[in-house]
């Protein structure tokens, strides 16, 4: 089979529903790909949502945005998969995973019979479980098939503390990792200010509450998602700048250290399963991890994590 030269500024984005049609509308405005294609199990989805974003091209400059099949992600540098059932409310990321492991299992081999070489970004929920899927049926290096993972819940994390701190959240470093879902951590022992460990430049902001403090902040950011999903049935505006970020450090490898979810194998005790962690993301998808620094609670809580999903995948079929 003749290889086939990957361009660096195709896309490929497979689901365009609320998340999917967003995430295309904002890597259109980004300047970081002249090619998108929108695939769908409806085709006259895909159709309408290419037609109406490509009406702002003339706000922005040239993408040639189309629906498409899987023979058009061949030479794509990035695949995002949205495609799945949305979460409801009342409902956990969880519980979604038996509806989205069958969708996977259609979409996933597709990917694969086309000896797709360059990135598959995994954007579905549960988004490790699913992340996890796509290794084992897509055939693919581990490094080039990544989760968005907790990417949104640490910018959430940013935020809050950018808030509770009244300071510039791009100041703030920190982590959510784990599981994006309900037993998520918040990695406090690393994180900081713009070197500054949290709880002192809490102390130079007048908190004093650690403790309490914390305990709040990460329940928030691990309830945002419910809260949105109760007010407004979904969301989309978020994972698509989370989105637009790594594929911003794949495009133009940025390097860029994000907690994508990835296949961990050996680290703090857990052996082949995909989980958020911090690692350098650049155009070949995972280059190396990160060794953040956690506490032995935090390490714990990280292993209670990953066999929470463990007994999860024990029930798939994979």
């Amino acid at each position: 089979m003749e290889k086939v030269v990957i361009n660096n500024r195709k896309v490929a984005i497979i689901g365009c529903g609320f998340v999917g049609s967003t995430i295309a509308f904002c890597l259109m405005q980004s300047g970081l790909f002249s090619e998108m294609v929108l695939i769908d199990a409806d085709h006259d989805r895909a159709e309408g949502e290419a037609l109406d974003i490509a009406h702002g091209i003339p706000f922005v400059g040239h993408v040639d945005i189309y629906a498409g099949g899987y023979d058009d992600i061949t030479d794509a540098a990035i695949v995002i998969v949205t495609a799945g059932a949305n979460q409801k409310p009342d409902e956990t990321r969880l519980d979604l995973v038996h509806k989205n492991v069958e969708i996977f299992k259609s979409i996933i081999p597709q990917i694969a019979s086309r000896n797709y070489e360059g990135i598959l970004l995994i954007v579905s929920n549960p988004v490790d479980i699913l992340t996890y899927t796509a290794c084992k049926l897509g055939n693919m290096p581990e490094n080039r098939v990544i989760g968005s993972g907790t990417v949104l819940d640490s910018a959430r994390l940013k935020y809050k503390l950018g808030e509770h701190l009244d300071v510039d959240s791009k100041s703030v470093h920190a982590f959510i990792i784990g599981e994006h879902g309900d037993s998520e951590i918040a990695a406090w022992s690393s994180a900081n200010v713009s070197g500054v460990p949290l709880n002192d430049f809490c102390e130079m902001r007048g908190h004093f509450q650690h403790e309490e403090s914390m305990e709040r902040i990460a329940e928030e950011v691990k309830n945002s998602a419910y809260e949105i999903i109760s007010k407004k049935r979904a969301t989309y505006y978020g994972i698509a700048m989370s989105v637009r970020r790594i594929c911003e450090a794949i495009v133009r490898n940025d390097r860029a250290i994000l907690p994508i979810s990835r296949m961990i194998h050996g680290e703090y005790g857990i052996e082949g399963m995909a989980l958020s962690m911090p690692a350098v993301v650049g155009s070949c998808g995972v280059e190396t991890r990160v060794p953040i620094s956690l506490s032995q609670e935090e390490q714990i809580k990280l292993k209670q994590s990953a066999d929470t999903l463990a007994e999860v995948i024990k029930g798939l079929n994979l």
